[in-house]
């Protein structure tokens, strides 16, 4: 367990530990010796993503450090049980913190902001350090952009990439998947298939606009239309078709559409290879 690395980038650790000379130092200190804070108002943590945040905690590490003081040779959680939480859960027997010698929140704070407008952080640092500032110092997104010089949209969109199943973080954090293709699987409910296609993309090598592309067919996304056009597209929308389109594409493992209007109806579905063309052939004819 202890060859997990801390996740920590570069970049935070070397603007936490010196800008610790007047509110604290950057370490990593063991699990065992970090007492909860017994003022903490949140005693309530969703299950479902404790869970997601240790299997995210596996893949990549902890990306944002906790915030601790020193107490009769032990450390008490400032900032940061829901990570040191899913930490345990995930069998850590460190993680990284900034131990605080003072009560100087502010100087912590303007060190992350700092931080972020450097050039050498990875998305998922990025996210990272948004997602600390949030939970840990109360910042909204809003403030955040004004503050790193990003619009609010940017930092929404940032900050999913943090939903994404564990394995395509890994994926990032390996480079083998960009951030912009993250970022468009991000709004699939189908954590599978999401899967599916950043596997497909880091192999492959798919441009944004095909992962785009693949994600708009999966959740059945069509430009806003009126008249004849509104009605043939709400009768593609039947829970049978829906359903139907669904099914196909699960089996032929590509993004499947299904148009229908009247008796009529068109099947499309998108390949980025011969492979995927005669896997079709061999689904039907094979």
């Amino acid at each position: 367990m202890t060859s997990r690395r801390s996740g920590l980038g570069r970049g935070l650790e070397a603007l936490l530990a010196p800008a610790a000379g007047g509110t604290g130092s950057f370490r990593s200190v063991p699990v065992e010796r970090i007492r909860a804070n017994p003022n903490q108002p949140r005693n309530s943590f969703e299950e479902e993503g404790l869970a997601s945040l240790a299997a995210s905690i596996v893949e990549v590490g902890i990306l944002q450090p906790l915030v601790v003081k020193e107490s009769d040779g032990d450390y008490v959680l400032v900032a940061g049980e829901r990570r040191l939480r899913a930490a345990r859960r995930a069998g850590l027997v460190e993680v990284p913190v900034v131990v605080r010698t003072g009560d100087d929140r502010a100087s912590l704070t303007e060190a992350l902001v700092e931080n972020l407008q450097r050039q050498d952080l990875g998305p998922l640092e990025e996210a990272g350090a948004y997602r600390q500032l949030l939970e840990d110092f109360g910042m909204k997104h809003e403030e955040i952009g004004a503050r790193v010089g990003k619009s609010r949209a940017a930092v929404t969109n940032t900050l999913r990439l943090l939903t994404l199943p564990a394995s395509i973080q890994g994926m990032i954090e390996r480079g083998a998947l960009a951030a912009g293709h993250a970022r468009a699987l991000a709004g699939l409910e189908d954590r599978k298939f999401a899967e599916y296609v950043a596997k497909r993309a880091a192999s492959e090598g798919w441009s944004v606009r095909q992962v785009e592309e693949a994600v708009r067919l999966r959740r059945g996304d069509q430009p806003e239309q009126t008249g004849a056009a509104a009605t043939a597209q709400k009768a593609s929308s039947l829970p049978e078709i829906v359903e139907l389109e669904k099914r196909l594409s699960e089996r032929l493992e590509l993004p499947v559409a299904v148009k229908y209007r009247g008796n009529k109806g068109s099947v499309r579905i998108d390949f980025s290879s011969l492979d995927d063309l005669e896997r079709i052939y061999r689904r039907f004819f094979g």
